[in-house]
């Protein structure tokens, strides 16, 4: 018979039901034995006795032409009934009561009078949507079928006859009645003693239904578990709502309702018009596991769930298609210096979002500024094959065959989901894994028919993996995602589409961000794209309310608050900042070993890793004449003073082997 489908978490809690027939199977050994009593009282005292069917019964059934007598037994047996409601329509014909005769007999040749009323108590209904005697006992008393009192068992089998009639919450006179009247059957066949049953009788009907709190934000993340059931597992949305599976998910309810409330604030939405949409997914990057998913604002069983809707990334896509294979290969190290120049690329021509160039920039700073010039010229130069075949390492397939793949320009898009999976390798030593929100899937008898067994994949080597999450650190730090406080370490990067109608409009705003926990992506925008509906703000606005989750989130657990060093990994140092020198300073000492020495002085930066070269002045090339780091001072040994030298100092970066801006110079001179 169909039976609920019960969705919990890890800690047991019921999240969410799916049912045909609201239905929690339970076993004969479940239930009380007045709770049987109460049952066979009411509606068949002579069951253990008979073998199916009471013949005289269904001759006088037939004779006045009704299925049951306005007796108290009456007129079918328990086996009558159950063969009825389970094997045929509920029609008055002569024909339906031989085969409910026949089925009965088959019954109780085929199974044990207890099984039969485990099968019948199971099977009743209890008005309100309710069936089984363990369902209506949660649901009218908020307790387990075996916690039941002999009056709230009385209750149950007082709605036997006719559910909605005697149900307390539509009748409760009519119901107290009915109950009393079991009672009164349960004293006269000596279930019961007279006093008790007296005193029993006195006694209200004692329902107590649990409160229901409305929790929208659990639709979201149900629907992703339906749509996991069916792709891994092969069980049909109608199979669910029939087979009385548990399914035990990875739902974190604090982090749903805390991202769910999140993007009911409008603070967060900024559109020309309403209606601006968003879908946020949270995964806890040691397992895959997906704590949380917001399908929209709004979202209800059956919408548009805009976690699975594929959409331009844009910049998004840089960390993953560009940028991580190309640290694959030798030549191109964090610091290495790239183009950002505007090229065109057979017609193709891009421009940077500032329309500003600097010639030449590092990985580092093109990805924390998004340098649209810089991702195209390396997606140029490490081939388009090359890039997606990484992506595939990540189950990313995609048709397009065009440098616009480095700007997330696509034909089919990515979704949010497929974004945290993305950027999971770069916090997890470069292994990429499915995210998944099913532990294990028990069916009725309570045996493990699933169980998680996450698809992974080496995609990149744990040195380029961190590498990548220092940069994107710094995106998050000083570059583009820099809007808004968090109170954890989080990299991360911004992306953002033009809207194809408006100029210089927002199509699209994304941010994924990473911390020690967790891997997230946030888009924000509209169903449907046109000349009215845009975005008034751009990745700004995924990114602070991203922030606001994570920071919410950590006040509610025990997160880690920064990132680990993987053993094995040498950790990125920082971008050396070359300083500009004004105040070169020349003067003699006297001391040493020729007696009278020059000296350079220099205000030195704060960084002690700036390297300064010395220069002398000479006709034609200029001549280097030594180095020293991390200080403002050189000493000159060899001086003539009969002649004048002219010295100027040049910082040097030794992660991009570049110098810097040559210092004002200083004159080694006496005057006599």
């Amino acid at each position: 018979m169909p039976s609920t489908t019960t969705i919990v978490t890890q800690d047991g809690e019921v999240v969410g039901e799916m049912y045909e027939e609201n239905r929690q199977l339970v076993t004969i050994d479940q239930i009380p034995d007045h709770v049987e009593d109460a049952f066979l009282a009411i509606e068949d005292n002579g069951f253990y006795d008979h073998a199916g069917v009471s013949f005289s019964a269904v001759m006088r059934a037939l004779y006045r032409d009704v299925i049951a007598m306005a007796k108290v037994e009456g007129g079918s047996t328990i086996t009558q009934q159950l063969a009825k409601n389970l094997f045929l329509e509920n029609d008055k014909t002569w024909m339906r009561k031989t085969k409910e005769v026949m089925a009965s007999i088959y019954l109780e040749r085929t199974f044990s009078k207890k099984k039969i009323l485990e099968l019948y108590l199971n099977e009743i209904y209890f008005a309100h949507g309710i069936y089984g005697v363990g369902t209506a006992a949660t649901f009218y008393f908020n307790k387990p079928v075996e916690a039941l009192t002999v009056p709230e068992g009385a209750m149950l089998a007082a709605m036997a006859k006719a559910p909605n009639t005697y149900s307390p919450l539509n009748n409760p006179d009519k119901a107290k009645a009915r109950r009393d009247l079991v009672l009164q059957q349960m004293n006269r066949f000596d279930m019961l003693a007279t006093e008790e049953t007296m005193e029993l009788q006195g006694k209200t009907l004692g329902i107590n239904q649990s409160e229901q709190l409305e929790k929208p934000w659990l639709d979201d993340y149900l629907d992703i578990v339906i749509k996991e059931a069916s792709d891994k597992y092969q069980l049909t949305r109608d199979e669910l709502k029939r087979g009385g599976y548990q399914i035990e998910v990875f739902m974190d309810e604090t982090a749903q309702e805390i991202a769910y409330e999140t993007l009911q604030d409008d603070k967060n939405f900024f559109g020309s018009t309403e209606g601006v949409q968003a879908s946020f997914v949270l995964m806890e990057q040691n397992t895959g596991q997906l704590h949380a998913i917001l399908g929209g604002r709004d979202f209800r069983l059956g919408d548009l769930h805009r976690a699975k809707v594929p959409r331009q990334p844009g910049s998004t896509i840089k960390p993953i298609a560009v940028y991580g294979p190309a640290l694959e290969l030798e030549q191109y190290k964090p610091y290495s210096l790239l183009e950002d120049k505007s090229l065109s690329y057979d017609g193709y021509t891009v421009s940077n979002a500032d329309g500003s160039f600097d010639g030449e920039v590092t990985m580092y700073d093109a990805i924390k500024s998004s340098k649209n010039t810089t991702a195209v010229w390396l997606l140029d130069q490490v081939g388009i094959g090359y890039s997606k075949s990484y992506l595939e390492k990540m189950n990313i397939s995609l048709p397009d065959q065009g440098l616009a793949i480095a700007l997330g320009g696509l034909e089919e898009g990515l979704t949010p989901i497929q974004l945290v999976e993305s950027y999971r390798p770069f916090i997890h030593g470069g292994e990429w894994t499915d995210a998944h929100t099913i532990g294990r899937i028990y069916n009725r008898n309570g045996e493990v028919i699933g169980e998680v067994n996450p698809e992974k994949n080496q995609v990149y080597t744990p040195q380029v993996a961190w590498d990548m999450l220092r940069m994107l650190e710094a995106v998050v730090v000083s570059g583009t995602a820099r809007a808004g406080d968090i109170s954890i370490d989080l990299a991360g990067k911004t992306g953002s589409t033009q809207h194809p109608n408006v100029p210089s409009a927002i199509k699209d705003a994304w941010f994924v961000g990473i911390t020690p926990v967790y891997v997230s992506s946030m888009w924000m925008g509209y169903d449907q794209t046109d000349e009215t509906q845009y975005l008034s703000k751009g990745s700004e606005a995924p990114t602070i309310a991203t922030k606001d989750i994570l920071n919410e989130l950590s006040k509610q657990q025990q997160l880690d608050q920064h990132f680990e060093i993987p053993d094995g990994v040498v950790d990125l140092q920082k971008p050396i900042s070359l300083p500009t020198i004004n105040d070169l300073d020349a003067t003699y000492q006297i001391g040493g070993f020729s007696l009278l020495r020059g000296e350079l002085t220099w205000t030195e930066s704060a960084d002690e890793r700036v390297i300064y070269h010395v220069y002398k002045k000479e006709n034609g090339d200029d001549v280097k004449v030594g180095e020293v780091k991390g200080k403002g001072s050189y000493k000159i040994d060899s001086v003539n003073i009969f002649q004048s030298a002219t010295y100027y100092i040049v910082p040097y970066n030794t992660l991009t082997d570049q110098e810097g801006t040559p210092s004002n110079e200083a004159n080694l001179s006496i005057d006599f």
